[in-house]
């Protein structure tokens, strides 16, 4: 079992920059690849970002190309998101995932942490 534990949310101004943490309790952490995916009110949840297991491999969704950065600290337990030049566009609900290897099946999700860009 893995728990996933979501953090850094908040209200920040457009055009500010934010970096959202999750924690991930158990040591089979490293065996997932991690995605970041966010829902707004009213609006599909959508996959913002994605982590292959060691790292090495990133997938950013066009709405958040150039302006996220995905990574991860295996020593850690930990993935993190930054985004910069926020908009109010990027007001949603933050969660974190973890996938089983070389699938789309997620099998573990945090909370979500809420993030609400003004203008």
């Amino acid at each position: 079992q893995v728990q996933l534990v979501e953090s850094g949310g908040g209200t920040v101004q457009s055009g500010d920059s934010l970096r959202l943490s999750c924690a991930a309790s158990g040591r089979t952490f490293s065996w997932y690849s991690a995605s970041w995916f966010r829902q707004a009110p009213g609006k599909e949840r959508e996959i913002v970002a994605r982590i292959s297991q060691t790292g090495h491999i990133k997938y950013y969704a066009d709405s958040v190309k150039g302006r996220a950065t995905v990574s991860r600290d295996n020593a850690k337990n930990a993935v993190y998101l930054h985004l910069s030049n926020v908009k109010p566009e990027d007001t949603a609900n933050y969660y974190c995932a973890l996938a089983e290897r070389g699938t789309d099946d997620y099998v573990y999700w945090g909370q979500g942490t809420q993030v609400t860009v003004s203008s």
